[in-house]
């Protein structure tokens, strides 16, 4: 009975996600495990810089890289922006490679990995609750601000996937962002809620159930059940329904895998995911809005609704990449070119 629970919930959890497969070989061969094409493989002398550091964030360990542009000077101040990672991400693939762009730009950027996941601290492992997620994009912007060369002032934000909608939280309140992007925006709580476009409607009281259960052994001192696991087969991969499925699994599992990346998650956090939404409370959102999303997207609605209730904004664009799915935007050179144009454009302007 209960393997008939965990089927939706690991069509569910297949966003952003790992399929545990061993490591690509660009995690071990670059010293700072980068993932992503053109990655820095050394700091040089006039060109951009990756910093690993490391700060506490409600006593965990956050572990994080700091970018800084060419000829980089502490003594002026440079525009900068903080980078969420997606679901399942660490900030070695996705969140790296846009930060390292935004750095070729001229802006300091830093992305950090989540709290109880990849390399930052926390038990137990693999915790998936948008308040931490949210108060790690808090913790970024905490960090940040005191780092040499950093105009205050002039402080952005980029969420991509599911950092996006713990993003379009943070920012709701955090008005030391004097402007937010989004990248194929993900809704963590709705997706988990319902399914990935409503598929998993029929069987939210009994996940909820399960997830109710796994609390209950977690605080009786029983062993930590997890959700999220996935071990496909090319073949099964192939016949899973949507883009994203079938592309995470290849991006997360394949060409960008790193050895802290997971789906794997707490099945107790899904009694705070699956009553998120990131979309909820947009008009309290009154600074400059981008969003970007694919049009060829399949996640492309969570992007539209979040935008409609983005009211008090006097400033906002949805830009659409035509012809990118989802996962297309985080390594496609053509889709992410475009992407990272526009975002010097708006930080440009807004920052």
């Amino acid at each position: 009975m209960q393997m008939n629970f965990l089927k939706p919930l690991l069509m569910a959890a297949a966003i952003c996600v790992n399929s545990l497969a061993a490591a690509d070989d660009k995690a071990a061969t670059n010293p700072f495990g980068l993932v992503y094409k053109g990655a820095i493989t050394q700091n040089q002398h006039g060109k951009i810089t990756i910093h690993p550091v490391s700060y506490k964030l409600n006593g965990l360990d956050i572990a994080a890289n700091v970018y800084t542009p060419a000829n980089f000077d502490s003594a002026k101040k440079y525009p900068t922006v903080v980078v969420a990672h997606p679901n399942g991400g660490v900030k070695e693939q996705v969140a790296g490679l846009y930060a390292q762009r935004l750095a070729e730009l001229g802006y300091i950027t830093i992305t950090a990995d989540a709290a109880y996941q990849g390399a930052s601290g926390g038990l137990p492992r693999n915790v998936d609750k948008p308040t931490h997620r949210i108060e790690d994009i808090h913790g970024m912007a905490d960090f940040i601000t005191q780092y040499s060369g950093v105009d205050t002032s002039r402080l952005g934000l980029l969420g991509i996937c599911g950092g996006g909608g713990y993003s379009l939280k943070a920012a709701q309140t955090d008005k030391r962002f004097k402007s937010i992007a989004t990248l194929s925006m993900f809704d963590s709580g709705l997706v988990r809620r319902n399914g990935y476009q409503d598929s998993q409607l029929e069987t939210i009281h009994q996940r909820l159930k399960l997830a109710s259960d796994a609390r209950a052994q977690e605080a009786a001192g029983g062993e930590i059940m997890y959700s999220g696991d996935a071990k496909l087969t090319d073949e099964q991969i192939s016949k899973l329904p949507f883009d994203l499925y079938r592309q995470g699994f290849e991006y997360y599992g394949k060409t960008h895998a790193h050895p802290n990346s997971t789906f794997r998650y707490t099945t107790s956090s899904l009694l705070d995911l699956m009553r998120f939404d990131a979309a909820s409370n947009m008009d309290l959102i009154e600074q400059p809005l981008l969003m970007i999303a694919g049009s060829n997207a399949d996640s492309l609605y969570m992007t539209e609704n979040a935008f409609k209730g983005a009211t008090a904004t006097k400033e906002k664009e949805l830009f659409k990449i035509e012809g990118a799915t989802h996962i297309e935007t985080y390594w496609v050179p053509k889709y992410v070119d475009q992407a990272v144009k526009k975002l010097f454009q708006f930080y440009g302007k807004n920052l």
